[in-house]
């Protein structure tokens, strides 16, 4: 796997930029990727140390539209927490 491929973006909610204080930052990851892959990417784009990486699976919502029933995609995500004094940059914008 490609390291563009295993970071697809962030979670940008509220919960998740309460943390960015205390350098632990939210992303949707891929499927496929586990926290080895996910860390090591995270340390190679963004070149910070990484203190640990936590996973979440979770599956897709089963939607309606009148009769027609469908389906949210599954997705993954990660919360990283970053070593003391690191911090991500590239959110702090927002």
């Amino acid at each position: 796997m490609h390291l563009t491929e295993v970071i697809k973006k962030p979670v940008l909610t509220e919960k998740s930029f309460l943390g960015h204080a205390n350098g632990v930052y939210t992303f949707l990851v891929d499927r496929r990727a586990n926290k080895v892959q996910i860390k090591k990417t995270f340390e190679e784009i963004f070149e910070v140390k990484v203190e640990s990486v936590r996973t979440m699976n979770y599956d897709g919502k089963e939607k309606r539209m009148g009769r027609f029933v469908g389906k949210t995609n599954n997705y993954k995500k990660a919360i990283i927490t970053l070593k003391d004094g690191e911090t991500l940059d590239i959110l702090s914008d927002l």
